[in-house]
């Protein structure tokens, strides 16, 4: 149900626009056939383990004592997942082939991951505290705007895109299960209210982590060019 209507508009594409050749055609449509088959067994996986496990890591973390404890199992979860995110790893390789290399992949991958992975330390901190969203997101936009101005105008359009893959297929269901878990195990939280917003908040750090990337980059170049002026003074 989810891969059919892409392969209607692609044929419909290739009847009246591409024209493109047989071999091609049943190539397409026999990648978009595993594709299909790799997302039924993915969705089998996250709602037989993957979701289950997000839960239990949760309810085990929400039980403990020391509220603190959620911070750097916040760091350490949020790295581990978005390194493992397929969504992530694409980006980085298009960004590495659109630089030429100049923008290298495993820059933008780190760069997202330790993004992500304070954004979810701060996300548990904010269930475990009760903390409101709004004091998360509403002071880490205006950071973004901020940071936006003087960061490398390359890197603003690649933070962008990072916070959606941030949240891509792998991240969603164990983090957001995580916080699900973390909150359902605390006395008198309403899931809804705490637990949910957890994936704006791993939304918000990506991109501002790029663009602080951008940010030193560009202070670096300046220093660069202010070195080399004064040497040819």
């Amino acid at each position: 149900m989810a891969v059919l209507p892409l392969v209607v508009l692609f044929l419909l594409f290739q009847i009246f626009v591409l024209g493109l050749p047989r071999r091609d055609v049943r190539n397409i449509l026999t990648s978009t056939a595993l594709a299909a088959v790799g997302l039924f067994f993915f969705l089998l996986g996250v709602a037989i383990g993957f979701i289950p496990f997000g839960r239990a890591v949760g309810a085990a973390l929400g039980a403990v004592s020391q509220k603190w404890l959620l911070l750097p199992a916040g760091l350490i979860l949020g790295f581990v997942t978005t390194w493992g995110e397929p969504a992530v790893r694409i980006l980085a390789n298009q960004v590495d082939e659109a630089s030429n290399g100049s923008i290298h992949r495993s820059l933008v991958l780190y760069a997202i991951c330790i993004g992500v992975s304070v954004s979810c330390a701060l996300g548990l901190l904010r269930i475990g505290y009760e903390i409101p969203l709004l004091n998360l997101l509403v002071p880490g936009y205006m950071l973004i705007l901020v940071i936006m101005w003087f960061s490398n105008q390359n890197f603003v359009a690649i933070a962008v895109d990072a916070g959606g893959v941030a949240t891509g297929p792998l991240a969603n269901t164990f983090l957001l299960a995580l916080a699900l878990g973390v909150s359902s195990s605390m006395d008198k939280q309403d899931p809804v209210i705490h637990g949910l917003g957890f994936v704006a908040v791993v939304t918000l750090a990506p991109i501002a982590s790029v663009m602080t990337l951008g940010l030193l980059l560009r202070l670096k170049e300046s220093r660069q060019a202010s070195s080399k002026g004064a040497k040819q003074c």
